[in-house]
């Protein structure tokens, strides 16, 4: 019969302490006590754990994989695709990892290889320091890739199974601040156009939606809540020409809904803002390119890369400390989309 093979989770609940402790002994990165350090080395060998990725390395290799170190950066195929908006984060995380002396390694993740859960080789051989995951992968893979023991930080998403720290845009207070700017200039019928199912932020975002109507004393009018929108010209014009009337703003969970809501209502005759106000999310091409101009919550990207990376390299010298999800806030860039109400 083949003898189990041992895992860090083995040596972890042999000795009483955390997963992330014991990955930090046995890939000789900071964190640990070296006394704390030599038991673990020390457990693991009696336990016969075999160290992943191991192979023949001169002094001279260990130095300077030691000095330098890498950190990985992944992430969908399609949340790559998306260089207006995780582009800019790309190039922070790049210049800020370059900054701190290591190698940024990057690898796009396809649906088979989360149907499969097959990890990078380089995280699979513990050759990183840490990882960044930017935007959802499947729940299942993100918890493979932080079974691994590496740090890991999230950014633009989160999940309750997930248990790692987050960076995350204000999603609720920056729908609530929507809503408040129109009611503001006179709006009390404002719909909601948005995918609850593709994304946290959307859902998060309806509920800012919610809470600000709430707070409001407004009216939500179900009919005008569209949960279950897509970026498609076909599907937009059957939705909104199915109402039998339209409230007098919509609020739009991204640019590229915004965009498209902007050229069906002008194709059915309606005039922008003087009929229907729009507002839009994340300040992207499209808010600008459209006409006329989209107002719009702008995100800083920069920030979401630079606080990632602070994140993941105090992560790392703190493998055992609570996790958390850091908060962003966003700026309301008012454009010409907007004015008071027709009323």
């Amino acid at each position: 019969m083949t003898k189990p093979k041992v895992t860090m989770q083995d040596i972890a609940d042999h000795l009483q302490i955390s997963k992330n402790s014991v990955s930090q002994a046995l890939t000789g990165k900071g964190g640990v006590s070296e006394e704390t350090r030599k038991l673990i080395i020390q457990t693991a060998d009696e336990l016969g754990y075999v160290y992943p990725g191991t192979r023949k390395r001169s002094s001279d290799q260990e130095d300077k994989e030691e000095a330098a170190g890498s950190i990985a950066l992944v992430a969908t195929d399609f949340a790559f695709s998306l260089r207006g908006f995780f582009g800019e984060i790309y190039l922070t995380i790049e210049n800020e990892v370059q900054k701190r002396g290591k190698k940024l390694l990057i690898q796009s993740i396809s649906q088979q290889m989360m149907k499969d859960r097959t990890l990078p080789p380089f995280i699979e051989g513990r050759e990183v320091d840490g990882i960044l995951i930017l935007s959802h992968l499947s729940t299942e893979y993100m918890n493979s890739l932080i079974d691994t023991g590496i740090p890991t930080v999230l950014i633009d998403h989160h999940h309750p199974d997930v248990h790692a720290d987050a960076i995350l845009t204000n999603n609720r207070f920056s729908a609530y601040h929507v809503v408040k700017y129109l009611y503001e200039l006179g709006h009390i019928r404002i719909g909601y156009i948005g995918n609850m199912s593709f994304s946290p932020s959307y859902y998060e975002r309806l509920e800012g939606f919610r809470l600000a109507h709430h707070e409001l004393g407004m009216e939500m009018h179900p009919k005008w809540i569209i949960s279950d929108a897509l970026e498609d010209q076909e599907f937009m014009e059957t939705r909104l020409q199915g109402l039998e009337e339209q409230p007098t703003a919509w609020f739009c969970v991204n640019d590229g809904l915004g965009f498209i809501v902007n050229s069906t209502l002008y194709k059915m005759g309606y005039k922008i803002p003087a009929d229907i106000s729009i507002v839009s999310f994340d300040n992207g091409q499209l808010s600008r390119l459209a006409t006329p101009r989209t107002t719009t919550m702008g995100v800083d990207l920069g920030l979401f890369g630079r606080t990632a990376i602070r994140q993941l390299f105090w992560r790392m010298q703190q493998p055992d400390a609570p996790h958390m999800e850091l908060l962003l806030p966003t700026t309301l860039i008012e454009r010409e989309s907007t004015s008071v109400p027709r009323i």
